[in-house]
């Protein structure tokens, strides 16, 4: 008799600590931002995953396509009407999953929401965007 197991496939790197696993998930939220930034709407389609959900302000938007149709618009103007970066980011211990998250500015550097953004481990070192989704800041924390 013999038996056969299976496993689920695993992209994290069994080599890699879990702070290192941070750095990287912190170093994808940088360049995704940057993309913003830089005005590079191909480079922000790189983080988002292909089954990605994104809230926005009224609207629910389901899928890589639906997010891109959504946010390509944020990219028409010569200036970002915003940004963000990251203050934290926590990975799980099986290393597939990580949550970030930071202050949203608007074009005067005021905060006025905070981000949460869930990362996904798709192949060795590539995070994607799973969740995303900003919450207002309270008055007497936005700087």
């Amino acid at each position: 008799m013999f038996a056969v197991f299976f496993a689920p496939p695993s992209h994290a790197a069994e080599t890699l600590s879990n702070s290192q696993l941070q750095q990287q998930v912190f170093a994808a939220e940088r360049a995704f931002a940057r993309s913003m930034a830089e005005r590079k709407f191909d480079q922000f389609a790189l983080y988002v995953a292909d089954e990605a959900i994104f809230y926005g302000s009224k609207d629910i938007w389901r899928g890589k396509e639906q997010v891109l149709k959504a946010w390509k618009g944020f990219f028409d103007e010569a200036k970002a009407p915003f940004s963000w970066e990251p203050e934290v980011v926590e990975v799980l211990a099986s290393g597939t999953l990580a949550h970030s998250s930071g202050p949203v500015k608007n074009d005067k550097g005021e905060t006025f929401l905070y981000y949460n953004s869930i990362w996904r481990l798709e192949a060795p070192g590539v995070w994607k965007v799973v969740f995303d989704k900003g919450s207002p800041v309270p008055a007497a924390r936005a700087k």
